[in-house]
């Protein structure tokens, strides 16, 4: 696969045009990449490719019924449970993460996602490709570009140490913190 289709696609799309149904993201099988207007964090660059990530996920215990559109919609307004783009961009961000229902899952409250949901209207845009192999595509791009704000098989990458340590403190405090909503 040519690289430059998610590093630098002929058309990027916003969350609210993702967002419109049926909508212009396929479902289907592929990899999709993150771009931000604006960065999360003032060591990285802006107006470029930041994240990849795949659908469907692979899953150990259970097959995935996510495609591209799924996934890319989650990702847009989501939590940050269920995507580890909304994490980082959140705790990137200074969102206050919390622990919610039973005390297991870890989100940024309504609050806090809906403020990030708004900075992604705002910031992120995204361009995809299908792809009939996707896990195999996402290890090849994410060993090959500089994606800061991938974690999975990325310990390679420069911003990678003081991601998972932004992240790590988030979670930390956290569990300090008192169950929210």
């Amino acid at each position: 696969m040519d690289v430059t289709a998610l590093t630098h696609p002929d058309r990027l799309w916003s969350v609210e045009e993702v967002l419109t149904s049926p909508g212009p993201v396929p479902a289907a099988a592929g990899v999709y990449g993150w771009h931000f207007e604006e960065p999360p964090h003032p060591a990285l660059p802006g107006r470029r490719l930041l994240y990849v990530g795949m659908a469907p996920r692979f899953m150990a215990t259970r097959t995935s019924t996510q495609n591209l559109r799924t996934r890319v919609r989650y990702h847009c307004r989501g939590n940050a449970e269920g995507s580890t783009l909304r994490l980082s961009l959140g705790c990137l961000l200074g969102l206050e993460l919390r622990r919610v229902g039973s005390g297991k899952r870890m989100t940024f409250g309504r609050e806090g996602e809906a403020r990030l949901s708004a900075w992604m209207v705002d910031n992120a845009r995204v361009c995809w490709v299908e792809h009939e192999e996707p896990t195999a595509l996402e290890s090849q791009l994410i060993s090959q570009l500089d994606l800061p704000l991938n974690i999975d098989q990325n310990s390679h990458n420069g911003f990678h140490g003081r991601l998972k340590g932004i992240r790590a403190e988030a979670r930390a405090r956290a569990r300090e913190l008192p169950i929210g909503e």
